[in-house]
């Protein structure tokens, strides 16, 4: 059924209906709002059932996103997956200058980018995650965090990221206040979520748009907007070192791709990459520095 929701969840002005769209895996039909002032599209009536939602049948490929496969990626070595996580830390070290950062990954799933970062000279990197992620993360030796732990860390990170994680959240100005608060003054929040914009004319055709687990979506506007409520500074940088293997990872996974190849190793990467991030617009979203 659905709510009755008619004020955006990012900046409380009013919305409009986008339409609706019944899920593949569910079979439940999804309605969304989207926001005139902010651009914010949201789903009014998200499945709230996490623990069934995000289970371990969703870390192995067999849930609501058939695209990930956590478990596969922390244990193959020439998992695609590497490209994101090179493609992550370049584009931070970058911005920030230096490895010698105490990062937070928040909403890691298994910490694979933690151990990454831990593995390539970031050695105070730290996951955090709920449920069967957080647990997996504990018990496979992954420095990580917990839920209270991290209530402690106020203001002590250099670095958060959230990959691929903000559009899973139905309240995205407390999820960035959360994040904003673990920044020190000066800290980077670097995030990856698609970018709405470029779709908005068909958007409930855009790949992106799976309802059971992605419940908002959003514009470069759209974040600038939760930024500037949490105490975060917009700072659009555009194609960054690193954004070569953030978007390669994400066209080979598109096509279904798993492991690296020799065959796509050949491609020019440096070229497809642009030519694809021209099309969605990928780092048009901007980064967020705790002032």
């Amino acid at each position: 059924m659905r709510l009755a929701v008619d004020r955006c969840p990012v900046c409380q002005s009013s919305v409009a209906p986008v339409g609706t769209k019944v899920s593949p895996f569910s079979q439940l039909t999804f309605h969304f709002e989207r926001c005139g002032t902010c651009a914010y599209t949201f789903i009014s009536d998200p499945r709230v059932d996490y623990e069934q939602l995000y289970d371990s049948d969703y870390y192995h490929g067999r849930g609501a996103d058939k695209n990930v496969q956590y478990v596969r990626e922390v244990e193959d070595d020439d998992t695609l997956r590497r490209y994101e996580w090179q493609g992550v830390q370049a584009a931070v070290t970058n911005l920030v200058g230096t490895t010698d950062l105490r990062w937070l990954d928040y909403g890691g799933g298994l910490g694979g980018l933690v151990t990454h970062l831990r593995d390539h000279g970031v050695k105070e990197a730290y996951g955090f995650d709920d449920g069967f992620a957080g647990e997996w993360m504990a018990s496979h030796g992954v420095p990580s965090l917990s839920r209270p732990e991290l209530e402690e860390q106020q203001g002590t990170f250099d670095v958060v990221t959230a990959i691929e994680v903000v559009e899973h959240v139905p309240d995205p100005v407390g999820l960035m206040g959360q994040i904003s608060g673990l920044l020190r003054p000066g800290g980077l929040f670097f995030l990856t979520t698609g970018n709405a914009e470029p779709h908005r004319r068909r958007f409930l055709k855009w790949s992106y748009v799976n309802p059971d687990v992605h419940v908002g979506y959003f514009e470069p506007q759209t974040l600038a907007r939760v930024y500037e409520q949490v105490g975060l500074r917009p700072d659009w940088r555009g194609y960054l070192p690193g954004y070569d293997d953030i978007i390669r990872y994400k066209v080979l996974k598109a096509l279904k791709q798993e492991r690296r190849s020799k065959v796509e190793s050949l491609l020019p990467w440096s070229l497809l990459s642009r030519v694809v991030d021209w099309r969605h617009q990928v780092t048009a979203q901007p980064v967020g520095w705790k002032q």
